[in-house]
């Protein structure tokens, strides 16, 4: 059974840090290119960053390039979305997707392109 289970949200004050983590489970993570994505109220879902199945290739939001940064872990299938100088724009329920892939070097921005999903995890920004 395939699971993805994010982990580390929460309420943090404007500047701050958070380290999301989404374990998976049911499958071979090496095989998947992953990325997260966020969904503020009233909002569409939107990338927030994706990264290669080999770990080679990284991509990020305009909105936090630099104060984000994705990783993986296939060891501990895991991966990590670490957040820096959070700012009140940033809160939302975060998701992890997973994309099954033969192409060591392909990330994917669409939510559409994602096969599985966590339930999310919310970060709150707020002094």
């Amino acid at each position: 059974q395939v699971q993805l289970v994010e982990s580390g949200g929460g309420l943090v004050q404007p500047g701050g840090s958070l380290r999301l983590s989404c374990a998976t489970s049911g499958f071979t993570l090496d095989h998947y290119a992953i990325g997260w994505f966020r969904q503020a109220p009233g909002k569409e879902r939107e990338f927030v960053a994706a990264i290669s199945s080999s770990g080679g290739i990284l991509a990020h939001a305009d909105s936090v390039r630099g104060r984000f940064t994705i990783s993986r872990d296939n060891a501990k299938s895991t991966m990590y979305l670490q957040m820096n100088s959070l700012k009140p724009e940033d809160t939302a329920v975060y998701y992890c997707g997973a994309k099954g892939t033969f192409n060591l070097r392909t990330l994917y921005r669409r939510s559409s392109d994602y096969s599985y999903w966590g339930h999310g995890t919310q970060v709150t920004v707020s002094s």
